[in-house]
């Protein structure tokens, strides 16, 4: 309810997460397919929002709230390992206590969640 409420306030919001998230993925490498799948969105709408014609809203709370996921995710990378290639390599190497590589856990709702978590906890010991 305080994040509708904080977007309503600040109308460009949507425009300044679209941005944040076609950043954060162009940054990691995912193409426009794992973003569909990350933010739940058909393969239209991304293509949309990587040209800037698609604008992520609150009031799709599924899509704004996966948005908002994948830059946290992103951000807590920039911060355990910087903006270079280990945060690349990190997010596309095998990972044994998620039981996968990252860059494919995150594009379903719950592994997105599960990856988000792991990186939180660790963000937690620094």
């Amino acid at each position: 309810m305080l994040q509708q409420k904080s977007a309503a306030l600040h109308p460009d919001a949507g425009p300044t997460l679209t941005k944040a998230v076609v950043r954060a993925a162009e940054f990691l490498g995912f193409s426009q397919a794992a973003m569909a799948d990350v933010l739940c969105l058909s393969a239209a709408s991304v293509s949309r929002l990587f040209a800037g014609t698609y604008v992520l809203n609150p009031a799709r709370k599924a899509e704004w709230q996966l948005g908002l996921m994948f830059v946290r995710l992103f951000r807590s990378l920039d911060s355990i390992l910087g903006r270079g290639e280990p945060a690349r390599l990190w997010i596309n190497g095998e990972n044994t206590a998620l039981g996968g590589r990252p860059a494919d856990l995150v594009r379903k709702m719950e592994g997105l969640g599960r990856v988000v978590a792991y990186l939180d906890a660790y963000r937690g010991r620094i």
